[in-house]
C-alpha cells in the first residue's frame, strides 16, 4: 500500500510532522523537491506540503489532486492561498494547534485508498417492514463481494440492530449504546478494530449497529462516524428510521444517495409520499427502489408516478430471505443483488434520472 508523503522545507515544521506520523503509527515517505512528488503524486492516499512545497509544485505544474494538507506555523499569506487552491489543498492546519487533527488524518491515511473519497448512501423504508434494513445489508455485502470497504451504519435505535440482520449478534465490538463519542474526527483504523464485522479477498466490511436496550446514536456522533467512513474511502451505507430524526438527519446531510424502498402496493404509495415529503423538506431528492410481491399488482412504475420519484431499480420479494436471517444464514438472493449492485453502480455515478410525470393520487393504478 502507498504511504503519505512528507514534503516539507522548515526543519522546525518537518520535525513535527514525522513526530505525528510516528505518534499515529503510520509510515510515511520523505520527498526532497517536485520532481520526487512527482512520482508519488498519483498514488499518495495523503500529501503533507509547507508553504516552499506548494510553490516548487505549482512551478512544477503539478495536476491537482484531493487530499493535499499544507501545514503552516501561521495563517497563510494571500499568494500562498492562491497557489494552494490550485493545487487542491482541502485544508491548512496551523501548528501546533492543529497537531491532534494532523496525527488522525496521517492515521486515515495509512489504511486509505490513493486520493479516493468514499461514497456515502442513505436507505430509508417508504412503510414499516418495506425491507430497507435487509436492502442496506444488502447493498453493503455487495461492495464487499466486489471488492470494496463498506461501513453499515444503524441509524435507527428502534429498529432492533443490524447485527440481527447480518448474523453478528454474538460477535464482539461496540454497538451504539458502547460508543462514547459527541464530536470530532474519529480516525477509521479506529472504528475498524473496535466494531464487528467480515473480510473477503482483503475488503471489510464494518458494521455500526444499534442494540436491544440502550441509547441510539447522537447526530453528532453519527456525522463522525460517516465523515470517518467517507475519509477512508469506504462505502458508507446508512439505515435510517423512517419518523425525523436528528441522527438520521445527520446521514441525511451527507448522503451522495438517498433511496426509499416501497412495497408495491397502495398504502404503502401513500405512506411514501409522507416519507418524501419530509426528505424534500431538507432538500434531498431520493431515488425509489420498489419491492414487488411474486403476484404483484400495482407496477413499479405506477409507484414510482404516484410519489413522484425516479425508479431505480425493483427487487422481487423472496420468502426464502426472511427465513435465511431468522436461521441466521443470510446469503444474498439474485433479485436483492441485483438491485444493491444497480444502486451501488448510481452511487458510483448518479443517473440524471428523468421525474415520472405525477398521476392524480386518487387513481387506482
Amino acid at each position: 500500500m502507498d504511504k503519505p508523503v512528507v514534503s516539507v522545507r522548515d526543519s522546525g515544521v518537518l520535525d513535527d510532522v514525522l513526530r505525528l506520523a510516528a505518534a499515529a503509527g503510520t509510515e510515511v515517505e520523505r520527498a526532497d523537491g517536485a520532481e520526487e512528488l512527482r512520482a508519488r503524486w498519483a498514488t499518495a492516499p495523503l500529501v503533507v506540503l509547507d508553504g516552499a512545497a506548494v510553490a516548487e509544485c505549482v512551478v512544477a505544474a503539478l495536476p491537482r489532486r484531493e487530499s493535499v494538507v499544507l501545514v503552516a506555523t501561521g495563517p497563510p499569506p494571500p499568494p500562498l492561498w492562491e497557489k494552494a487552491v490550485a493545487l487542491g489543498v482541502s485544508r491548512v492546519v496551523e501548528l501546533p494547534g492543529g497537531r491532534e487533527w494532523l496525527t488522525d488524518a496521517l492515521a486515515d491515511a495509512a489504511d486509505a485508498p490513493a486520493g479516493a473519497a468514499g461514497r456515502v448512501l442513505a436507505v430509508i423504508g417508504g412503510r414499516g417492514g418495506a425491507g430497507a434494513s435487509v436492502f442496506a445489508a444488502a447493498i453493503a455485502l455487495s461492495a464487499l463481494e466486489l471488492g470494496s470497504g463498506a461501513l453499515l451504519v444503524d441509524c435507527d435505535p428502534l429498529g432492533g440492530g443490524l447485527d440481527l440482520v447480518l448474523c453478528t449478534e454474538e460477535q464482539p465490538g461496540l454497538r451504539w449504546p458502547d460508543v462514547r463519542l459527541r464530536s470530532g474526527r474519529v480516525p477509521v483504523a479506529s472504528l475498524r478494530s473496535a466494531l464487528p464485522g467480515r473480510t473477503r479477498a482483503g475488503a471489510r466490511l464494518t458494521l455500526l449497529s444499534s442494540a436491544r436496550d440502550g441509547d441510539g446514536p447522537a447526530p453528532e456522533a453519527v456525522a463522525a462516524v460517516v465523515d470517518a467512513g467517507r475519509r477512508g474511502g469506504e462505502t458508507v451505507v446508512c439505515d435510517l428510521p423512517r419518523a425525523p430524526d436528528p441522527a438520521a438527519d445527520a446521514a441525511l446531510d451527507r448522503a451522495d444517495l438517498v433511496v426509499v424502498v416501497a412495497p408495491a402496493d397502495l398504502r404503502s404509495a401513500a405512506a411514501t409520499r409522507r416519507v418524501v415529503a419530509h426528505l424534500t423538506s431538507r432538500g434531498v431528492r431520493p431515488s425509489l427502489v420498489v419491492r414487488t410481491p411474486g403476484t404483484a399488482t400495482l407496477r413499479p412504475q405506477a409507484i414510482a408516478e404516484a410519489v413522484e420519484l425516479p425508479l431505480l431499480t425493483t427487487i422481487r420479494s423472496d420468502a426464502t430471505l426472511a427465513r435465511s436471517i431468522d436461521t441466521g444464514e443470510f446469503r444474498l438472493r439474485p433479485s436483492i443483488a441485483r438491485a444493491a449492485r444497480a444502486t451501488l453502480r448510481s452511487l458510483a455515478d448518479p443517473p440524471l434520472a428523468k421525474v415520472p410525470r405525477a398521476r392524480p393520487f386518487a387513481t387506482r393504478f
